[in-house]
């Protein structure tokens, strides 16, 4: 039957398993990590760079801090360390983000590089001449002055060799995430020497990760105005390499970046590969010569954040970053999904409260979509009104398909209604439905952010079950069982909003249709609530608008 309803109910139920195929979320896993083993044929010619050490002592986290001495650093955002021993910042958490609901340790990012999780960031300056030594993983910086950094007093490191040349870099912190680093060689000799400067994260092994296709994790960068992205088992297949003039270069997880900006106005080098670790790395491709009895120095920028908006978008813009807001995961659907958050942003600043805002963002996208909703609403109406004449025509032609859709096609003309106006409304809100999800998975404003009641994180599912009587009886369920009170309220709201329609004439669709509700309810119980939260809602004002339509909407009766 070529009704409105059935066309949309189908569309919308290819679109949800498609989403469910795609999206539907696993649990938390790593990368095969027996990719990690398989042996790269690409050798780089970036060797210098290499100057660290291949082999994993395993230390615990506090044993390899005590290793070597430490400059302490600590602002309103961050706290942490720079090792003396090779100059790597390797040691940073976040202050203001727990790791879970349940306990107050602080997210940690960075780790020094004899742990199983070393996370660090090393830069300096390489020379193509052998003869000169040059500061690695295994040399021990001095401190001039100052030995503590805050963002009212930066540091000063240094080394020399023993041929006359020292090595300094300056470090400051902004009061958010911002490192930056002034890196010089000073040369008291008479000879001349090229120097290219460099930059490098290095992580030891795969993080657990989310593993999902709506999001990337891994190395990523923005080079000459291209967002390239490289997951890690892609990296330890095959080397990626590539020169450019402007850009940045990091390593991203689902909620944190690491990320370096190469001096401006240079073209660089970007390589990530991966050699028993994973390293995202930039070298100057051309030299700064540095003449005898004089300095060069250049700039490095180090950022290490959480992918807060209005941050990483800040960040962008004073610092004019090429495309750093892609650091966070916006998708295909950019278009929609960023002014999405912001709106939703807008509406938290206004009202409080992330559900709240959600609400609020269902209503307006609601009254943005009432006359196209209106223009199918009424089109359902009169197909509903002409129920009757449409059973009489199919008894009537039951053995004559040809002839049913002929006399079909003359009624629609005839009451000037279009079967296809039903999944319009539907089709639309496929986008922002699919824009939501990606703004509740990715964006940290929306982690740990709760609701009312039991709902207290938006960015996670309903954590009630209907098989324990939502906490009532004693004792928890398998997780395909919980199914929520947020997605039975959607499913419901589904199974009403679904009686307003022209029912199917057809005794096997109509059974379909009535299964549908609580397939859907299945489905999507995994979702974050935020998102269960929205349809819902959307749902209820949806049928408002509907029964308000079909009382106005008056549709002369066939006989």
């Amino acid at each position: 039957m070529d009704t409105k309803n059935v066309i949309a109910a189908i569309a919308l139920s290819s679109a949800v398993i498609v989403l469910y195929s795609l999206f539907f979320i696993p649990e938390k896993t790593t990368v095969n990590k027996n990719l990690s083993e398989k042996t790269k044929t690409e050798q780089s010619t970036d060797t210098p760079i290499l100057d660290q050490k291949e082999t994993l002592v395993q230390l615990s986290r506090n044993d390899a801090l005590s290793q070597s001495k430490r400059i302490q650093f600590e602002n309103e955002s961050v706290i942490g360390s720079i090792s003396l021993k090779g100059a790597a910042i390797d040691d940073l958490t976040f202050k203001n983000y727990n790791t879970s609901l349940e306990n107050n340790e602080k997210v940690t990012l960075l780790g020094p590089r004899d742990i199983e999780n070393g996370y660090f960031i090393e830069s300096g300056f390489v020379t193509s001449d052998k003869n000169i030594e040059i500061p690695n993983s295994e040399s021990i910086w001095s401190v001039l002055g100052n030995n503590k950094l805050t963002e009212q007093s930066p540091v000063k490191l240094s080394w020399a060799n023993r041929q006359g040349i020292t090595f300094e870099k300056e470090i400051s912190i902004d009061d958010k995430y911002l490192f930056t680093i002034k890196q010089r060689v000073i040369n008291s000799t008479d000879n001349e020497y090229d120097f290219y400067s460099y930059g490098q994260i290095i992580r030891n092994k795969i993080p657990e990760i989310s593993n999902f296709y709506i999001l990337h994790e891994g190395l990523i960068a923005t080079l000459d105005d291209e967002l390239i992205e490289e997951d890690y088992d892609d990296i330890q297949e095959k080397k990626f390499s590539r020169v450019s003039e402007k850009g940045w270069l990091g390593i991203g997880d689902k909620y944190w970046i690491t990320s370096l900006i190469p001096p401006k106005q240079k073209e660089f080098k970007t390589t990530f590969d991966y050699k028993k670790k994973f390293r995202a790395n930039f070298i100057a491709t051309e030299p700064l010569e540095l003449k005898g009895q004089s300095k060069i120095e250049e700039k490095l920028q180090i950022i290490v954040a959480a992918k807060r908006v209005d941050i990483i978008d800040g960040y962008a813009k004073s610092l004019n970053i090429d495309k750093f807001d892609l650091v966070i995961d916006w998708g295909f659907l950019y278009f929609i999904t960023k002014p999405l958050f912001f709106g939703i942003d807008y509406f938290f600043k206004l009202l409080g409260n992330y559900g709240l805002a959600i609400i609020a963002i269902t209503i307006c996208i609601r009254l943005a979509f009432f006359p196209l909703a209106n223009f199918s609403f009424r089109s359902m109406a009169k197909m509903k009104a002409l129920q009757p004449e449409m059973v009489r025509l199919k008894e009537l032609h039951k053995n004559d398909k040809m002839k049913l859709q002929q006399e079909m096609m003359a009624l629609y003309k005839k009451e000037k209604v279009n079967p296809m106006s039903g999944c319009l409304p539907i089709l639309v809100q496929i986008p922002v439905f699919f824009a939501l999800y990606k703004v509740l998975f990715v964006t940290i404003e929306m982690r740990q952010m709760p609701f009312f009641g039991w709902i207290q994180d938006l960015s996670e599912r309903d954590p009630t079950s209907l098989f324990n009587l939502f906490g009532l009886l004693p004792y928890d369920v398998p997780s395909f069982l919980v199914i929520g009170a947020w997605p039975i309220a959607m499913g419901v709201s589904m199974w009403v909003q679904q009686k307003l329609n022209p029912a199917p004439t057809d005794a096997m669709q109509a059974k379909i249709f009535m299964f549908f509700p609580l397939f859907l309810t299945v489905i999507l119980a995994p979702f974050p609530s935020g998102l269960v939260i929205y349809w819902t809602i959307n749902n209820i004002l949806t049928m408002a608008q509907q029964i308000f339509i079909m009382k106005r909407t008056t549709v002369k009766t066939i006989t």
